[in-house]
Order: C-alpha cells, then sequence, then structure tokens
C-alpha cells in the first residue's frame, strides 16, 4: 500500500459538491475515500448517499459532525443530545467508525469555560452507549485556542486525549487535524499517548495572512508554515494506519474547479510524510 492508497478527499474540500459529485471526483482521479458531512447527506438521504459511495467502490472515512454540547437553554442541550445519536446512527449507516465531534465554544451568557468543557463531558457519556451500539467511535476534535469562544473550548490534543481516557477506546478517540494542532510545543508527546484512540487524521497548511474570518485560512499541504513529515510521522508510530483526509476550508480553493482541487490534493498529499 502506498502513501496514495490512503488519501481520503473530505468534502468540504469541494464544498460546493454535492455527495455524488464529490464521490464521482474522487472516483475519476483515483482517491479511494471521501469524508461526508451530514448537511450534503441530508440533501440527497443518507440511505441514498450510501448507495452512491458503494456504487463508487469507496471508503467513507468520516462523518463530519456532531457536537455542540454547550446550550444554556435545557431544550436545546436535549435536542444536542437527540441531533447526535441521529448522527452516529447517520455514520453507521453510511458505512463509516468515525464521527467527528466539534463540541462547542462557551455556553451562550457564560464566561465560565469549566463549565463549558463540564457539559461537553456530561454530553459524551451520554452518548457513549449509543456509539457502542452502532460500531461508532466519537472523535474529539481539538480546535485550534482562537475557536474556543465560539466553536471548540477542547483547544490542545492532550486535553482531548484527557477527555476521550474517561470513556471506553472503541467509543471515544480524538481527531488529528495538522491546522489545528501544529503549533502545540507538547504535540509529540500528546501523539504518542493517543495510541489506540486517534479516530481520524486531518491534514492542511495553515497560511498567512489569515483571511476575516479566520476558519478559512486552510490551504493546500505545502502552502504555508506546517511541518508535516513529523507530525505523520508521530501518528504512524501511535499505531493510526487510517485514511488521512485533506480538509480545506479556503475560498479560493472552493472557487477554482473541482478536478483542479483533486489534481492539487493528489499531487500534494505525499508531501505530507
Amino acid at each position: 500500500m502506498t502513501v496514495l492508497d490512503r488519501l481520503s478527499l473530505n468534502q468540504a474540500t469541494v464544498k460546493r459538491l454535492g455527495v455524488p459529485g464529490a464521490v464521482d471526483l474522487c472516483a475519476r482521479h483515483g482517491i479511494a475515500a471521501i469524508g461526508l458531512w451530514r448537511e450534503p447527506v441530508a440533501e440527497l438521504g443518507v440511505k441514498e448517499a450510501a448507495a452512491v459511495v458503494r456504487a463508487a467502490g469507496l471508503r467513507v472515512s468520516s462523518l463530519c459532525r456532531g457536537g455542540f454540547f454547550t446550550h444554556a437553554d435545557p431544550a436545546a442541550r436535549t435536542a444536542a443530545i437527540a441531533d447526535n445519536k441521529a448522527a452516529i446512527a447517520e455514520a453507521a449507516e453510511l458505512g463509516t467508525g468515525a464521527l467527528v465531534l466539534v463540541s462547542g465554544g462557551l455556553v451562550p451568557g457564560s464566561r465560565d469555560i469549566g463549565l463549558a468543557r463540564r457539559m461537553i463531558a456530561d454530553a459524551i457519556a451520554e452518548l457513549v452507549p449509543v456509539a457502542q451500539a452502532h460500531g461508532v467511535r466519537l472523535g474529539i476534535e481539538a480546535l485550534h485556542p482562537m475557536f474556543a469562544a465560539d466553536r471548540c473550548v477542547i483547544t490542545r490534543l492532550g486535553e482531548a486525549l484527557d477527555l476521550a481516557a474517561g470513556f471506553p477506546g472503541d467509543a471515544v478517540g480524538v481527531v488529528a487535524d495538522t491546522y489545528h494542532i501544529w503549533w502545540d510545543a507538547a504535540l509529540a508527546s500528546d501523539i504518542a499517548r493517543a495510541r489506540g484512540r486517534i479516530v481520524s487524521y486531518q491534514v492542511c497548511d495553515w497560511t498567512l495572512p489569515l483571511p476575516a474570518d479566520p476558519l478559512l485560512g486552510r490551504g493546500h499541504v505545502g502552502d504555508g508554515y506546517i511541518d508535516f513529515p513529523p507530525i505523520s510521522a508521530a501518528v504512524a508510530a501511535a499505531g493510526y494506519a487510517g485514511d488521512i483526509e485533506v480538509e480545506i476550508f479556503n475560498e479560493t480553493v472552493w472557487g477554482a474547479p473541482p478536478d483542479e482541487t483533486a489534481a492539487t490534493v493528489t499531487k500534494r498529499f505525499p508531501l505530507a510524510f
């Protein structure tokens, strides 16, 4: 198996394509796996999306996303739990064992980051039996600290690992996304202790200057500042041998012809090793 055999195109990289278009793009460019997002899957229908992927002979590397647990309103929290249970069932039907969690920012009206983190732990605890019943692992993704207020108070891979360690390994793990964790001085040691807990590995580059919306500051591998090979080597040494997703949020990439994007992804992917 070559590194290209493990390449997965996360659907966010070609955001303007629906599931059939993204699947067809992967098939035409020899990309064997795809990371799906719930919104375009819902537009087509879960059963239909699963059938399209199967017909193309692709693997689904992950489903994004669950999470967003930090609600002040009890009814909203109940709805979030129900939605995450639905996401687990969708992941199982799509044939992936990985549901990515973006856990949520500060509780509205509160500056108590500890409260937000406790709410996330409590919510995951409720989801563990459902995940185990469906054979799906919840992947806690740490996001860069600049997103702590509104998207995810889990900001370091080590913190995600500490949270995951409170639950069975067959139900809860972590997502390692280079964009969010490359800067961390403790990254090498945290990846080493993540053995058996890495649910997904995602790569894209950190580019400058950051756009007005920093969420869109990602680039193709090789376009920015991340030293990928040591991270990829550490992930491999920690025992992760699954698909590796290229997930890029970038207006310029989204505006490019999808075939051009897929060709660049395929060409640049080996630079991550």
